[in-house]
């Protein structure tokens, strides 16, 4: 059933334990927070599990963030001076994410090592030296990823930079205990702009078709945060979420062949509103985190924004 139909299934399992997993349409799902996700298995947490995985969450920091921080880890020590000599505020913060970029790839690198060396039959224990530095630099990039922007400019995304270091230090299944929450708690901050939209736009005559696009966009966005790249069914949802969001850019109102300078004004407010909203599902979806400081700012423009149409816009009748 289409994710914004799931308010019965999520209604009825109120009363289920988080980490319950059932067939949902088809689909092996497993219960979170009043979300039903789509669920995969997780081998054992071996060094070359926990490698792939701590590779690809490193890859999806750098694939989120702003430009130009994804610095190597043979430069940490250079990353650090340039850091450590910088005064300028605006300019340090830069540096500071440049550094984080290469502690983490530092930590990485690593991670790498020590699986080349469990492979040779060389037992790697917990207290070793190299691991001791790993989690080290882990630590230390999470801190100074505070410093970093979303792609977008708006806030950042500390629970990104935390994901490598959770991976270093807990098993696969630990860790993808915390994803599932964090899936969670993205398509709680989905569902919660899809209703904020839909409730102020719907009522005006010219957004009748609104609704229908915001819901088929959200539910591929639901889709999208809950589905790893490597599934098969990526193929079906990613294509789905580009065109329904495609359709929710488009969006245009139905307008009455004379509109006052004042409507004329703000149907282009409410546009942009609208495709800053797609935007932001967008971000939310991809990252499969919540972005709560963009999402407050985005709620407060729309409620700014409620105030100013309601006398200006006809409502619809019946």
């Amino acid at each position: 059933m289409p994710a914004h139909d799931m308010r019965t299934e999520r209604t009825s399992a109120e009363q289920l334990g988080n980490g319950t997993v059932r067939a949902i349409d088809g689909k092996k799902c497993i219960f979170y927070d009043g979300y039903w996700i789509r669920y995969y298995d997780v081998s054992q947490s071996a060094f070359r599990d926990k490698k792939t995985l701590i590779d690809q969450l490193t890859k999806r920091v750098f694939h989120h963030t702003e430009p130009g921080i994804n610095t190597p880890g043979s430069r940490l020590e250079e990353a650090r001076a340039a850091y450590e000599q910088q005064q300028e505020p605006a300019r340090k913060r830069v540096n500071a994410g440049m550094l984080a970029g290469a502690l983490l790839n530092r930590a990485t690198d690593i991670f790498t090592k020590v699986v080349e060396l469990e492979e040779a039959g060389i037992r790697i224990t917990p207290q070793n030296e190299l691991l001791k530095e790993c989690g080290h630099y882990f630590l230390e990039a999470l801190e100074l990823g505070k410093s970093v922007r979303h792609y977008s400019g708006e806030e950042g995304l500390d629970e990104l930079w935390g994901e490598p270091f959770r991976a270093f230090t807990l098993s696969v299944e630990q860790f993808y205990e915390g994803r599932y929450l964090k899936v969670a708690q993205t398509m709680s901050e989905i569902d919660l702009i899809r209703q904020q939209i839909i409730a102020i736009f719907s009522p005006y005559a010219g957004f009748e078709r609104l609704p229908q696009l915001v819901n088929a966009f959200c539910d591929a966005a639901r889709a999208e945060c809950e589905t790893l790249r490597g599934d098969l069914a990526i193929f079906a949802v990613w294509p789905e979420f580009v065109a329904t969001g495609d359709e929710l850019a488009g969006f245009r109102p139905a307008s009455p062949e004379k509109l006052s300078a004042e409507q004329r004004l703000l149907r282009d407010e409410s546009v942009r509103l609208i495709r800053d909203g797609k935007n932001l599902l967008q971000w939310v979806a991809s990252a499969r985190v919540p972005m709560p400081k963009s999402t407050r700012d985005y709620i407060a423009l729309l409620a700014a924004h409620e105030t100013e149409i309601r006398q200006a816009y006809p409502r619809i009748r019946g």
